[in-house]
């Protein structure tokens, strides 16, 4: 599966960062394997560093579009029927909804560094009818940090770019411990603001 999904990102290369955005956009085509290639891509000196992170980032919102829309337009039924299609299961639905109920709208951008999450949050989003530039915005914040932690670390690993992802997964956990906690704290204070301002009227 991996060789093949390798195959379908190196037929974009030629098409240099509009192949990136293109393959970022494909919700199926993970971005832990793309965005460490165009690291080694920069490393050949085929890209540079910089409008790589860009293109990634641009791509790393465009893929969650897709199923912003699908989740927005075609509801729950429509995305358990053809969600199998960007590999996405029942129980990643129950988990995301659960997720967004929790915590709200926000979850754009924290749900993005929650292994499990990420991929399917758009969907709840999409389906409470999320204003779609705020959300795009969302996405694209958190996409901009993780996207340049795998282009760089590809970029420098070279050719040895295939174990980022080795590198990574340590630090997944504390960082979304870390990034749940500061959206913890943004919970909070959207509770004491809404309470402060029924304390008013």
């Amino acid at each position: 599966m991996t060789e093949w999904i390798t195959q379908f990102i190196l037929f974009f290369k030629d098409l240099s960062y509009a192949g990136l955005v293109l393959a970022l956009s494909f919700e199926f085509v993970p971005a832990e394997l793309v965005l460490p290639m165009a690291g080694y891509w920069v490393y050949l000196g085929d890209m540079k560093l910089w409008l790589a992170i860009l293109a990634g980032t641009v791509g790393g919102t465009f893929g969650p579009l897709t199923l912003y829309a699908l989740g927005r337009y075609g509801g729950r039924p429509m995305v358990e029927k053809y969600g199998k299609y960007f590999l996405i299961r029942p129980h990643h639905l129950d988990a995301s909804d659960t997720f967004f109920e929790k915590y709200g709208s926000g979850v754009a951008f924290y749900g993005r560094f929650v292994p499990g999450i990420r991929t399917v949050i758009s969907i709840p989003c999409g389906m409470a009818k999320m204003n779609v530039f705020k959300f795009s915005l969302f996405t694209f914040l958190a996409m901009l940090p993780i996207t340049s932690l795998y282009i760089y670390l590809g970029f420098k690993l070279g050719s040895q770019w295939e174990h980022v992802d080795e590198i990574v997964k340590p630090y997944i956990v504390p960082a979304a411990v870390v990034f749940l906690g500061g959206f913890g704290l943004y919970v909070l204070l959207k509770r004491w603001k809404r309470r402060a301002a029924l304390n008013k009227s």
